[in-house]
């Protein structure tokens, strides 16, 4: 009745796209509930109930069929990788057995002597519970050279063929800002922390275009999980004319000038992007013409950063206060001194740039802050309203510079999800208090006021997993991690929505489902605001919507019928 009362009414307004027949969760700014949802050019016409479907007539109409319509995800942290020929995907790899199976198919397509790359493995995932290390690469490719890097990018793994043709041997003393394995007989084992470019400096680029069909591949994949915006921190302006911020011979991978032309041919497909842009100098940066901001709705110039303060626990080289737990004298690794980071902060904050620099342990916290602090009571920031902010604040920093961070109104994007997916490592490295006080969010928040917007960082990409462990504190073991960090569901759907947008100056289009704001939204087949938690890692994307049109249709694919989200 509800759907056939549309095209009784001719004096309806027109409106090109209406949802209706659901649970409608707006996340304004009381979290109100309604049922129906109408789209006009792109934008959310009218959010309410039953009354709207005689008030409007649209082309398309949505049952949702009792469904939950919310705002799209906003991942604040994604690294796009991309792959080429001779790249293995490793984040579905269950166990090193997998991962040699893999490496022998791509060692036959490729031939001896090529070079086998790929990223994504994680040994918290393996049957074997452990690291895979060049023996196990040399048994699958002997006459390869193998390169793979780990989820979180903070470490590799190697074998003998890529070690020898990167110089590295038992006498190679750890590069600065990484670290070289060693195994009983003090021959390197394969793993290098943080350094990676020991060995890209030896691979052949691959070009834009050869990466371009996987950069797409990827945004595409994000929209499955319903993640509607990302900020990824992977840019540069590397392919900027020399002298323009530029420099010669760039790498293949995106750069803020290919993603314009890629999303000039394809953004309406795609989730909307803003674009961290690593720290290129002060001299290359101050010879760019744009600044944080600059772009449209579709792309955007976002902070410097990541511009690493410290490595991460993937590797493990986050930089703490104190020593790793059994590792007497051993505390991470910093990548600058204050003065060099003072220059980072101070040139970027005078070229009216916002900063989102990765800071883990909090020892790079502390420098951190207090770097950015420096420059923002020197009045060297171009706006009051800078919204600079640290990107994960893994380990909780002393209560002092937290209130610096209050004080100086620095934001935090934070990766609830590493709770879960690098329990492992947390508990090998940490001391109790500071496991227990990981991507803590209550604390920074409620005790201190602190800003705070969630993402991913790819440790994995799906938001439901954020969800899940910001309200459970649980590891992937299902061991609770500092449970008075969790927080309600409400409030973490709000910092995976709402809360993104404001670090990219949009929170007045987009992040909730309210009149005048960009129709990006999905559907679930659940209510998260109704299950257990633990149904929350259950819960599937059906629809996701950017701008009014649907990019994505789960039961389309599966059923391969068009258009069976319901029209």
């Amino acid at each position: 009745m509800l759907l056939g009362s549309l095209a009784a009414l001719g004096a309806a307004k027109p409106a090109d796209l209406i949802l209706c027949c659901g649970k409608v969760l707006t996340v304004d700014p009381t979290f109100s509930v309604k049922s129906a949802v109408v789209v006009k050019d792109g934008k959310i016409l009218a959010v309410g109930g039953a009354e709207l479907a005689t008030q409007y007539t649209a082309a398309r109409v949505i049952d949702l069929k009792g469904r939950v319509l919310m705002p799209g995800f906003m991942d604040t942290h994604v690294h796009l990788i991309p792959a080429g020929k001779r790249d293995v995907d490793l984040r579905e790899i269950n166990s090193i057995a997998q991962l040699q199976e893999a490496l022998r198919r791509k060692a036959q397509e490729l031939g001896p002597g090529a070079w086998i790359t790929g990223s994504g493995w994680d040994e918290a995932r393996f049957a074997e519970r452990r690291n895979p290390v060049r023996a196990d690469l040399d048994a699958a490719a002997p006459k390869n050279p193998v390169f793979l890097t780990r989820a979180g990018g903070h470490s590799i793994v190697a074998n003998s063929r890529a070690l020898e043709l990167a110089g590295l041997t038992r006498n190679t003393p750890d590069p600065a800002d990484g670290l070289i394995e060693h195994n009983a007989k003090g021959e390197p084992n394969g793993i290098v922390r943080e350094r990676y470019e020991l060995f890209t400096a030896k691979i052949p680029d691959l070009t834009w275009e050869e990466l371009r069909p996987s950069y797409i591949a990827r945004l595409k994949d994000l929209l499955r999980l319903g993640i509607t915006s990302l900020m990824e921190a992977s840019g540069t302006i590397d392919d900027e004319p020399v002298g323009a911020g530029g420099i010669p011979n760039p790498s293949g991978h995106a750069t803020f000038r290919r993603y314009q032309a890629l999303y000039s041919q394809s953004g309406a497909e795609l989730p909307r992007m803003a674009l961290y842009i690593q720290y290129p100098g002060a001299q290359r940066l101050k010879a760019f013409a744009h600044h944080t901001g600059y772009g449209n709705e579709r792309l955007r110039l976002g902070p410097i950063g990541e511009s690493a303060v410290d490595g991460g626990f993937t590797g493990p080289t986050a930089w703490t206060l104190v020593d790793y737990k059994g590792m007497p004298g051993f505390r991470g690794k910093g990548r600058f001194s204050d003065a060099e980071l003072q220059e980072l902060v101070d040139a970027s904050g005078r070229l009216g740039w916002q900063l989102g620099l990765h800071a883990i342990g909090d020892a790079a916290i502390v420098q951190t802050v207090n770097a950015y602090s420096r420059a923002i009571r020197a009045g060297l920031v171009a706006s009051k309203d800078h919204r600079w902010f640290l990107d994960h604040f893994t380990i909780m920093p002393p209560e002092e510079t937290m209130k610096t961070m209050a004080a100086d109104h620095i934001a935090i994007a934070q990766q609830p999800n590493f709770t879960y997916t690098l329990e492992g490592r947390y508990v090998a490295t940490l001391d109790d208090w500071r496991v227990q006080h990981t991507n803590s969010v209550t604390t920074p928040w409620k005790k201190h006021g602190l800003f705070v917007a969630f993402g991913s960082d790819n440790l994995p990409i799906g938001p439901l997993v954020g969800l899940y462990t910001a309200v459970t504190r649980k590891g992937s073991s299902g061991k609770v991690f500092g449970a008075e960090e969790a927080v309600d569901i409400k409030d973490a759907i709000r910092m995976y929505t709402a809360a993104g947008p404001y670090l990219t100056f949009e929170e007045k289009t987009k992040g909730t489902l309210e009149a005048g704001k960009l129709a990006d939204m999905i559907v679930l087949d659940a209510d998260p605001t109704a299950i257990s938690p633990e149904q929350l890692l259950k819960t599937q994307v059906d629809l996701t919507i950017v701008g009014g049109r649907v990019v994505y249709d789960r039961l389309a694919q599966r059923t391969g019928v068009s258009g069976a989200g319901g029209t």
